[in-house]
């Protein structure tokens, strides 16, 4: 194949992330553009090659026939119908998370998918972070033995201002645990390899935001939570979120214990941890750097969007099937949506409620 022509649709600040990343891509080159919104769209214009076609509708760029794969880089809240319109091409698809901001969406979309030839990824980069990466590998090389605990931890800054103000209120976001999250749930199902049944969770808006309006409206967003995830054979995950917690030295620490050891990644630190039971202790277990040589653009996710384009375009080219899918889309989305109804309605909360089966 020749180059890959790419479209990228919304080119607010992840769009202009895809855009760089995808310019370190061998053979990829954007051809297009489109946001509805004008300085976004100058913004995407100029970030991208000097033949790059602008539009103000993602439907023009689908309809001008100039590209071969689209990346999906709006808000939440658009995610569903901009699927909608575009899986109905043969154009190869990569949606940023989360998918769609609800289950029943998420089941549409997914359904939709299966009926396609051309590729349809979801954008769980997170996957990709070299710890994170190594951590799985530690983890499938059973490193711990049957995997028994999970526990991620993100202790980082507040949510970024968006264009308009979309990402105030949990009726464009998905809530905090779809919108940011969905990439932990995700991670715990790849780590596991299974899917939940349950969900209890706590959480709340305690510091962030509290005294934000937009058109007399306050803003709605959770800024901390703590999400217990159920397991078949009594295996558990669990997720510590607080978002008002920047003077911290790591923002992720991801940690697997099972039956023979425990292994953790810690990110930006870029460290793997590893310890056996009867061969180590607390405080001297195996501690390794983590880097990737080859990562050619960091970008605002240590790399993980490189990686994962490099694995997207290689699968465009040889016809391979994608390695982050609608299903594993669809699962992240729904733990979050479980995760917010324990809190409103303060019970465990089944993942079959979800998703209606």
């Amino acid at each position: 194949m020749d180059d890959i022509r790419y479209g990228i649709i919304g080119t607010g600040m992840m769009g202009i992330e895809h855009i760089e990343n995808l310019a370190e891509v061998d053979g990829a080159v954007v051809t297009a553009v489109a946001d509805p919104n004008a300085d976004s769209l100058a913004a995407g214009i100029d970030a991208s090659p000097d033949h790059v076609q602008g539009f103000s509708d993602y439907r023009a760029l689908v309809d001008a026939d100039v590209c071969d794969a689209l990346v999906i880089v709006s808000p939440n809240h658009t995610h569903h119908q901009i699927l909608l319109d575009v899986l109905d091409t043969e154009l190869h698809v990569l949606t940023e998370k989360p998918m769609c901001t609800t289950t029943s969406h998420c089941i549409e979309v997914h359904e939709l998918a299966q009926q396609r030839q051309a590729l349809t990824w979801v954008g769980l980069e997170y996957r990709y972070m070299p710890p994170v990466a190594a951590l799985i590998d530690a983890v499938r090389s059973d490193a711990v033995g049957d995997v028994q605990m999970v526990a991620i931890r993100e202790h980082r800054f507040p949510f970024l201002v968006k264009v308009d103000n979309w990402n105030r209120f949990n009726r464009n976001t998905g809530g905090t645990l779809v919108e940011k999250c969905c990439h932990f749930f995700d991670l715990m199902n790849l780590i596991v390899q299974a899917h939940p049944v349950a969900v209890i969770a706590s959480g709340g808006q305690n510091v962030n935001h509290l005294d934000e309006t937009y058109d007399g409206e306050p803003s709605d967003i959770l800024d901390n939570a703590y999400v217990i995830v159920e397991y078949p054979g009594g295996v558990r995950a669990m997720l510590d979120l607080c978002m008002f917690a920047e003077a911290t030295h790591n923002q992720e620490e991801v940690s697997v214990v099972g039956t023979t050891g425990k292994v953790e990644a810690l990110i930006p630190e870029n460290v793997l941890r590893c310890g056996t039971r009867g061969t180590h202790v607390i405080g001297d277990v195996e501690t390794t750097s983590i880097s990737n040589d080859d990562v050619r653009i960091a970008g605002f996710h240590h790399g993980s969007s490189y990686l994962e384009h490099v694995d997207f375009a290689h699968a465009i080219r040889t016809g391979g099937p994608a390695k982050v899918t609608t299903a594993d889309g669809l699962w992240s989305v729904a733990i979050g949506e479980a995760a917010h109804r324990s809190i409103d309605e303060q019970r465990r909360v089944e993942l079959r409620e979800i998703l209606g089966s």
